[in-house]
């Protein structure tokens, strides 16, 4: 398919589609006639169906300004163009125009004389030279020239290799001249670059069923080498996410952290709560320390903690817990009354009167506290008895 098919301008040879020099809009064969054009060089993507339009195909790259779409519209052909000088700046603009305006035929003759131009004046620019070679593939394409497109792709990616425009362009020539193997090396390559672009998934697929149809089952084996792509030529056209949209990610993480907490801390006051009731009181206080490693503020594990180090005779450690307790619920009956049990325990039989009468003025009811407090109190009377016979 599209094996017969003639060079154009910029190779040398004569009667090609687009060797004569024409004006924007002037009567020429048969460049300018896209349906002979095909004719003579092969069927097209919108003919035989095989490739996808996609705005990297169709638009020129370095294009000026929007317009209006007809021949005559306006637009600024003096544009800057890179490192081109003037009158060859010009030329590639007006040769984006046409290519707008449909008129691939004179863009490509606008693109051919940019390029001989800058042969002519020792322009070194790759960038630019690779943009205009791309450009005048995408009019080969067009007209259905396959042959000339893949050379000035292959031309432009050696200026510039890894630009994406004219892999894609490249790979859809491959595709009409049914070289499937080629044009399935450069549409994963496209893909490296960046992965959004639709049309070169679509074609992998495409072409990988009819691999398979060709090849068999090892048809992966005798694909040419797809190259890899390195990190610097690689598009990340994935816009970053707002600042809405981080603070939204990162209080879903803050909420996922705390609610997996939550959790945790359940568990730990459980299996603490299991160990008291086993008369396992190291184990419990493990399980507490645990969960106030958790949450700090949690009133209730400092009086249950307070309770095991009262059983390990710890009365300090006892102490300290309800202290803690009390500046987290200033009224805790708990821990206003296991204090008092951790005076006691340290002997502190005043201290702990005190603590048991801020029990029983909380709730009055409390018979332990009762029992508690005429214990110390004789406790205390022979204590302040023994040092006054000292």
């Amino acid at each position: 398919m599209g094996n017969s098919q003639k060079k154009g301008p910029g190779h040398g040879e004569g009667g090609g589609p687009h060797s004569q020099p024409g004006t924007p809009g002037h009567k020429r064969s048969p460049g300018n006639n896209t349906a002979s054009s095909k004719e003579v060089h092969g069927k097209s993507p919108a003919v035989n169906g095989t490739l996808p339009a996609g705005k990297i195909q169709e638009e020129p790259q370095g294009s000026g300004p929007a317009h209006s779409g007809t021949a005559g519209a306006s637009c600024n052909l003096d544009a800057p163009c890179g490192a081109l000088p003037p009158p060859l700046a010009r030329l590639k603009n007006e040769g984006n125009m046409l290519f707008k305006n449909g008129q691939f035929g004179d863009a490509l003759e606008k693109y051919t004389q940019a390029i001989d131009g800058c042969t002519e004046a020792g322009i070194d620019s790759p960038e630019d030279l690779c943009i205009l070679y791309s450009n005048r593939a995408a009019c080969y394409l067009k007209d259905g020239n396959s042959a000339d497109c893949i050379q000035d792709c292959s031309r432009a990616l050696e200026l510039r290799p890894f630009s994406l425009k004219p892999l894609l362009r490249r790979a859809m020539a491959y595709e009409t001249l049914e070289r499937y193997k080629k044009a399935y090396v450069d549409y994963k390559t496209v893909l490296q670059i960046d992965i959004s672009v639709q049309a070169a998934h679509d074609s992998v697929h495409r072409i990988t069923k009819m691999l398979i149809e060709q090849d068999g089952p090892d048809w992966r084996e005798k694909l040419p080498e797809i190259p890899m792509v390195p990190l610097s030529a690689q598009q990340h056209r994935k816009d970053e996410p707002s600042a809405d949209v981080l603070q939204a990610r990162a209080d879903r993480a803050q909420q996922e952290k705390a609610r997996k907490a939550e959790a945790r801390f359940t568990l730990l006051k459980q299996e603490g709560n299991d160990a008291v009731k086993n008369g396992q009181f190291q184990d419990a206080v493990d399980k507490y320390s645990e969960c106030l490693a958790i949450k700090p503020d949690e009133c209730a594990i400092y009086t249950n903690r307070a309770l095991c180090y009262l059983k390990l005779e710890g009365f300090a450690e006892a102490k300290q817990d309800c202290d803690s307790a009390l500046q987290i619920e200033p009224n805790n009956k708990k821990a206003f009354y296991r204090r008092a049990l951790a005076h006691k325990g340290l002997k502190d039989y005043l201290s702990a009167s005190t603590d048991l009468q801020e029990v029983l003025q909380l709730d009055p009811n409390v018979q332990e506290a009762e029992k508690e407090l005429e214990t110390v109190t004789n406790l205390l009377r022979e204590s302040l008895m023994a040092n006054s016979q000292g």
